[in-house]
């Protein structure tokens, strides 16, 4: 069975110039997640999974800042930033449930997504693993004379790694057209921010490379926006990379399999009165973009195309054993 694509990834990207498309697709973000996590308890999920609910504005905010024609590396808590760049549900979900239709034909699974058409490389399961990469390609653009540019998402804890400073030093020295996008959601797997890192405002660090370092609001649509379109614009007029922190928050433990009892009580509560696609919500009623009834359709179509989407990638045939030996550098052994 070969499911045909609801729409195509220029056209989802497209679509996100619209407010209450960018609502929409926030909602299918954190929607989607919901389903991932349902499946996941039920067994059709193997191995483990990171939701990335509470993140949703950071995801969409840089599909609306970025060209089709750039790239972004992420992390294993990728879902969302593959969703928002235009990957449809039906070719993300194909691959965390490992069928033969996914992104990478079912052989990559939920923590490493990847579609060039969107500019998304292969979703990084080491952590701080891309931040080197996009610097990589970053000069790649840069020798080429291209008009484009990379950016790095990671989270806080990769900024204690050796990668984050040696991808922030050689594109600072070089003025690479790259943006390092920090997700400081809190917490670095299972360890608050806190405990480990004397410095918890990471922008700052950026001083020591001489560029600039920037927080925002990552849970503000509005505002996590503004401060990437100055990023990415300052990188493509080759004045070199910005270190962004954007100040969100997990709303999930760090895996599936983490319920995330070491958070302080009161926490999540906190956070959830920030929550990004509430807040969104809240704006598009607020300035009569539209109304609380036009939302309650808009949701209640987006759960039913996903209950579809869910119904009929279970339905899809896994990959042959064959597949893992598929896309290798290596040839093969002679017998």
């Amino acid at each position: 069975m070969t499911l045909v694509r609801s729409q195509d990834s220029a056209r989802r990207r497209e679509a996100l110039t619209e407010p209450v498309a960018r609502y929409e697709r926030m909602y299918e973000i954190r929607t989607f997640e919901d389903r991932i996590n349902e499946l996941f308890a039920r067994g059709l999920i193997h191995g483990t999974t990171h939701l990335c609910a509470g993140q949703e504005a950071l995801d969409v905010s840089l599909a609306l800042e970025l060209r089709a024609t750039d790239i972004v590396s992420a992390t294993y808590r990728g879902h969302g930033i593959a969703l928002a760049l235009g990957m449809s549900p039906t070719d993300v979900l194909a691959e965390i449930m490992g069928k033969a239709d996914g992104c990478a034909g079912g052989v990559g699974g939920s923590m490493h997504l990847a579609e060039p058409d969107v500019g998304l490389l292969p979703t990084f399961a080491i952590v701080g693993a891309g931040l080197p990469v996009a610097a990589g390609a970053a000069l790649a653009f840069q020798t080429r004379r291209e008009d484009r540019v990379a950016v790095s998402v990671f989270g806080d804890g990769a900024a204690n790694i050796g990668a984050f400073h040696e991808a922030l030093n050689l594109a600072a020295v070089w003025k690479l057209p790259v943006v390092f996008v920090c997700d400081n959601n809190v917490y670095a797997e299972y360890s608050r921010i806190d405990i480990t890192t004397p410095l918890t405002d990471l922008h700052r660090r950026a001083g020591s490379y001489d560029i600039p370092g920037v927080p925002v609001d990552g849970m503000d649509v509005g505002a996590t926006r503004a401060v990437l379109r100055e990023a990415v614009a300052r990188a493509r007029a080759g004045e070199g990379p910005t270190l962004v922190e954007a100040k969100t928050y997990r709303f999930a433990g760090h895996s599936r399999a983490d319920q995330a009892t070491y958070r302080p009580a009161g926490e999540l509560d906190m956070w959830r009165e920030r929550d990004p696609v509430t807040l969104a919500r809240d704006a598009l009623v607020a300035a009569g973009t539209a109304t609380e009834d036009d939302l309650a359709t808009l949701e209640k179509a987006v759960r039913e195309e996903l209950d579809a989407v869910v119904e009929a990638v279970t339905a899809l045939p896994e990959p042959e054993p064959a597949a893992m030996f598929r896309n290798i550098w290596a040839p093969a052994v002679p017998a």
